[in-house]
């Protein structure tokens, strides 16, 4: 599954630029001029030539796709050309950093829920709500939930894709030849455990967190009732060190036990689903978001996959529905108005949909799902079938992350490096990571 790397020492290289406090990640810089909005573009009754920049992550796959529905658009649309650059996603975050100094994004940039505070915060990110009421972004059959995990200060900066929710994926064939339990729905950390004692017996591997512990951890939390951040975004959420303390020994037991893959071969990797090593064949699970499943188990065309929620107790708590990723319109674009028509297009259109296919999430078009039903592979269903499930089986999301959580992730990783290669004690890091985590956020609220 797809891990992050973060962009952290790209924005230290260029934090002269754009003021970044000494050791720490770079925000995304504010817009030149002073932070007014600038009107949308008006479309051209003339057609006039327009020439739009799109840029996002993901695997070969996507990158497939997504240049055929560009080109869709650019048959139906021909005064409109639109330049595609992707890349991984550690490397994406890299190139839009410096973009954003030079004043350069993309008309229309991928967006993730972890950025989505940061660029809008510093005005990075067009409203597109004109649009909405316009009607050329069209959202007549897009849920009021699905627009809302957008929404950042009452403007709608980003817009949802697709729904995703966090998974469990098992080599189901794999574990019934090796005779390793396959766990239920209602499975549980203890269970994960002597999964992970079976398969280390048969020369196999679990799928562990890695470098995704950002995403994992304020899961956990979420089991135990407790937040990654508090409400407001100013201090980190959980009451004492324990959670902390309590999931990386967990961890820590999994990497000394081998049950995990080791940080050296987990950092060569791109995070692209060729490298995954349920595809390698050497790991009978990996962990994710929905999505995700789709890439990994159409690259494993002898044996099928599974989905499963992640472990609990408390795994109904644990779960949510989240925005898999955005389109959004940067402020600097001149051309607002055909950027949003774009995204109406990819988010509406059910011939470009029967080509995504949900890829980016579950569609957040009702109609298009709908549409979508009868087409889908059997991935494809397993997919929509448990995010449908989770839907029933899960809580609400919580707010965006605040400005900050980017360069807290950085701090998480480091920590559990250091942990898992015994630099630090476990108790050691959790006092650490409060204290710089909270002063990361204090920081951020100037």
């Amino acid at each position: 599954m797809k891990k992050v790397l973060n962009a952290v020492l790209m924005f230290s290289l260029i934090g002269s630029l754009i003021g970044c406090s000494g050791g720490g990640a770079a925000e995304p810089p504010a817009s030149g001029g002073t932070g007014t909005e600038t009107p949308p573009a008006a479309a051209s009754d003339s057609k006039d030539p327009v020439k739009l920049r799109i840029a996002w992550w993901g695997g070969q796959s996507r990158h497939d796709y997504t240049l055929k529905v560009i080109e869709m658009y650019e048959s139906q649309n021909p005064h409109v050309t639109i330049e595609p650059e992707y890349a991984p996603f550690d490397d994406y975050w890299k190139k839009l950093a410096p973009q954003a100094v030079a004043g350069g994004l993309p008309d229309i940039i991928q967006m993730d829920i972890s950025y989505l505070n940061q660029y809008a915060g510093r005005n990075q990110l067009a409203d597109l709500k004109p649009f909405t009421e316009s009607g050329e972004l069209d959202v007549a059959d897009v849920s009021e939930n699905a627009l809302s995990g957008g929404e950042v200060n009452g403007k709608l900066v980003a817009m949802n894709l697709g729904v995703n929710a966090l998974q469990t994926t098992f080599d189901v064939e794999t574990m019934k030849k090796n005779g390793i339990d396959i766990p239920s729905k209602e499975w549980t950390w203890d269970d994960m455990d002597k999964m992970g004692a079976q398969a280390k017996e048969k020369g196999l591997q679990i799928g562990g967190f890695a470098y995704r512990h950002d995403v994992f951890f304020p899961y956990y939390l979420r089991t135990i009732g407790q937040k990654m951040y508090s409400v407001d975004g100013k201090t980190i959420g959980y009451s004492d060190d324990k959670p902390f303390i309590d999931y990386f020994t967990r961890y820590q037991k999994w990497y000394d036990n081998g049950y995990i893959l080791s940080l050296d071969k987990e950092a060569q990797k791109k995070g692209v689903a060729e490298e995954d090593e349920i595809v390698l064949g050497n790991s009978i699970s990996g962990t994710g978001w929905s999505n995700q499943f789709l890439a990994v188990a159409n690259l494993v065309t002898d044996r099928p996959l599974e989905l499963n929620p992640m472990p609990g107790p408390g795994t109904k708590d644990g779960l949510f529905l989240k925005p898999s990723m955005y389109f959004s319109v940067t402020e600097t674009s001149k051309h607002k108005e055909e950027a949003a028509k774009f995204i109406s297009f990819f988010i509406n259109d059910i011939e470009a949909n029967k080509l995504i296919k949900g890829e980016r999430g579950v569609p957040v078009s009702a109609k298009v799902k709908e549409a979508l039903k009868p087409l889908l592979s059997e991935n494809e269903a397993k997919i929509f079938d448990y995010v449908t499930w989770a839907e029933a089986n899960s809580t609400p999301g919580d707010p965006p992350n605040p400005i900050g959580a980017v360069e807290i992730e950085k701090l998480l990783r480091d920590l559990s490096e250091r942990i898992l290669f015994k630099k630090i004690s476990i108790e050691d890091a959790a006092a650490e990571f409060r204290k710089e985590a909270n002063a990361i956020l204090a920081r951020s609220q100037q």
